[in-house]
């Protein structure tokens, strides 16, 4: 079947994108051999003036290129071929015999927006639905329909490597002010307004006006030597944030320049760049990345038939911390109301007025109105009591990490719930069935480990024990999503999942600091192999204490493997809490920024300030495999019920290098038999930090892959 079908107004032909059996329209080869047949007809039909190219669906123009194509190119030069076909298509719209306008609602995506691009005129719907974006990159690839030529020429050099380098999306407003799109309109009169600009255009009444730079864009942008400079800067800029991790990035720079070079040759760069990115391994890792999210946003969280989520209208919020306020302010973002208690008014307030800094942030980046902000303020109710708690569905407790403090407030508010309320501890080390002992039904605890700070960090660990009932499981997955989350579900074990692998990567790092490695050395290393932060860095950020409590939590439950380096007993030991109170690894200013490594730290560690460099690539596989070992033992042990969620809660977690697509990616990158080699030489210097997995030794001998068992 068609994927299009053209609808006349006059002499005015509306091409409508309605992809048949699927939700939202994508650009495949059936689709562009579609498309080709229908301008075949509308050329030869004299009587069409104008062309409206408009989307079928209700909530979308075009989601971009259908990815599981990408995957079919065997060669460069097949993609390579795939991206000109599809450019020589769109030119033809652009060169088209009548004016072609895109009547844009919903998202406008990829190649979607490349279509756009090669139209005449373009007119958006004011709809917060209406989103526009080149997102290649992010899939490790460039556009490859002729958007590193268009969108320069459209918006402007600088906002163009800022679309296509980042991949973010832009809303209507912004997409008119910058002149990617010359009309912004209510969704009603969308189709309307579009049928008459095409028909004002084939008659030659209305011209495109002309686009307007300011002053410093046209210095920059409008001669050989400002756009040098700017390509300098891009580039510069971005070899500094990859590390070289993600060539794509590069290639689209290239791609750009090229345009300006010449731009008939700009085209084929663009084709031949495309067709080497979608053959790089880091396109691959992220294409699998993204189909693993996308399967995830689908998953109930119950492996059995799943009951339908229960609605959560309202959430109770206990504990008006730095956890508690976060919590509470992406809760009232999604529009939920929020019971937010404490044991004294100016701990509620204080609380409050946290969750009132995180809205206020927005409502300063222009990412909400002044309505919006006010309307999620009103949502949120300050109590030092448990009324109103009958009727509230989900009580998530974010209070001290203790066992004992977290016992006692569960017996408090149990018998104020209603027999089916869910009772959701926050918790980053204390085993759930430990909670789940103080309640008189433990089918309705469960655990939901929100990262910090949490109205930044995307992950949500939802934590489950042999008794939480499927229903509770559903009913928190659910509303996870509700809050933006990306959520994993995890079986009960000390530290989880994202915890637990991460605590031998940190203990290695604090060891080498025993054996006497620079502190600004192990970061680097880490940095370069693809984590945002490295792990000396991130023990900072998140905090020594906390890092203390978790570290004594996996020595006591795994034995000498999982236990602290000496260096980072120490350090906790003197009191230093990292960023918290400007003393760490690091010093920090008055404001917080981190300004360097404070040499008087290596007074705490063995060695001193005499310190002994090791080759970055030891400091790498040391800590990597470290990791990648633990992860294979929480899958063995059935911690994670699949690889999928153990590579994306990593990702998304702790920032392993998506470029790697995971630890379980990363193992069948390395290959099981590889891995066991260097981790087996490994245990042979440090005996019983590294002996390889059960689970790997098994894929080892019988030659399987994690994805492929």
């Amino acid at each position: 079947m068609t994927a299009f079908r053209i609808e006349r107004d006059g002499d005015v032909a509306v091409v409508v994108f309605d992809l048949y059996g699927e939700s939202v329209n994508k650009i495949s080869k059936s689709v562009i051999a579609d498309f080709d047949r229908v301008f075949d007809s509308l050329e030869r039909d004299a009587s069409v003036k104008g062309v409206v190219v408009i989307s079928g669906k209700p909530d979308g123009f075009i989601a971009g290129a259908d990815i599981d194509e990408f995957l079919t190119f065997t060669t460069a030069e097949r993609a390579s071929g795939a991206s000109a076909d599809g450019q020589a298509r769109f030119a033809r719209v652009e060169t088209f015999r009548a004016p072609v306008v895109a009547a844009i609602h919903g998202a406008c995506m990829g190649g979607g927006l490349e279509l756009a691009l090669s139209c005449r005129h373009r007119i958006a719907s004011d709809h917060p639905k209406t989103l526009l974006a080149l997102p290649e990159t992010q899939l490790g690839l460039i556009p490859g329909l002729g958007g590193t030529q268009r969108l320069p020429r459209q918006v402007g050099l600088q906002m163009a490597l800022d679309m296509i380098l980042t991949g973010k999306s832009i809303r209507a407003k912004k997409a008119l002010h910058s002149g990617l799109v010359e009309e912004m309109v209510h969704p009603a009169i969308l189709r309307q307004t579009a049928v008459q600009r095409a028909r004002e255009l084939g008659e030659g009444r209305v011209t495109v006006p002309p686009r307007t730079r300011g002053i410093v864009a046209k210095l920059l942008e409008g001669n050989p030597l400002g756009r040098a400079i700017v390509f300098r800067q891009a580039r510069t800029m971005t070899a500094a944030k990859t590390r070289g991790n993600y060539p794509a990035l590069p290639a689209a720079i290239t791609a750009i320049a090229a345009g300006y070079a010449s731009p008939e040759a700009g085209f084929a760069v663009e084709a031949k760049l495309f067709g080497e990115m979608a053959m790089t391994p880091v396109s691959r890792q992220l294409i699998s990345l993204f189909f693993a999210t996308t399967a995830l946003k689908k998953d109930s969280g119950v492996a059995a038939v799943a009951p339908d989520p229960t609605q959560v209208p309202r959430v109770a919020v206990l504990g008006t911390g730095f956890m508690g306020a976060g919590i509470t302010a992406i809760t009232v973002q999604a529009g939920v109301p929020v019971r937010f208690k404490d044991v004294t008014h100016p701990q509620v307030g204080k609380g409050i007025a946290a969750v009132r800094d995180v809205l206020k942030e927005r409502l300063k980046r222009r990412q909400v109105t002044r309505q919006q902000y006010d309307d999620q303020m009103s949502l949120m109710s300050g109590t030092i009591e448990y009324s109103g708690f009958a009727n509230v569905p989900l009580v998530v407790e974010a209070v001290f990490e203790d066992l004992t403090v977290k016992h006692k407030v569960l017996r408090e508010v149990e018998p104020m719930l209603h027999a089916d309320a869910i009772f959701a501890t926050n918790t980053s080390t204390i085993p759930i069935a430990d909670v789940a002992r103080a309640s008189a039904r433990p089918s309705r605890v469960i655990g939901m480990h929100f990262f910090s700070p949490v109205h930044k960090m995307p992950l949500l660990e939802v934590i489950v024990t042999p008794q939480t009932a499927a229903d509770a499981v559903t009913a928190v997955v659910a509303f996870g999503r509700k809050l933006g989350k990306t959520v994993i579900v995890v079986n009960d074990s000390p530290g989880f999942y994202v915890n637990r692998i991460l605590a031998p990567y940190m203990n290695e790092a604090g060891r080498m600091l025993d054996e006497g490695v620079p502190v600004e050395a192990i970061d680097q290393a880490m940095l370069a192999w693809g984590f945002p932060v490295g792990p000396i860095t991130l023990l900072d950020e998140v905090g020594l204490d906390i890092a203390g409590k978790s570290g004594a939590i996996f020595g006591a439950a795994f034995g000498e493997r999982l236990r602290p380096s000496e260096s980072m007993g120490r350090v906790i030991a003197s009191g230093r809490l990292g960023r918290k109170n400007k003393k760490g690894f690091y010093r920090y200013d008055e404001r917080g920024k981190r300004k360097g490594v404070d040499q008087t730290v290596y007074q705490f560690v063995p060695g001193g300030a005499v310190r002994k460099p090791i080759p970055v690539a030891e400091i790498q596989e040391r800590l990597s495999l470290a990791m990648l070992n633990e992860a294979m033992r929480c899958l063995d042990e059935r911690v994670i019920r699949q690889p999928r969620d153990g590579d994306i809660g990593a990702i998304f977690g702790i920032g392993f290098p998506p470029f790697r697509g995971g630890p379980f990616r990363c193992v069948d990158s390395i290959g099981a038999a590889e891995l066991v080699k260097r981790l087996e030489a490994l245990n042979a210097r440090y005996p019983g930090r590294y002996e390889p997995s059960a689970l790997l030794v098994q894929m080892a001998k019988n030659g399987q892959t994690v994805y492929a068992r």
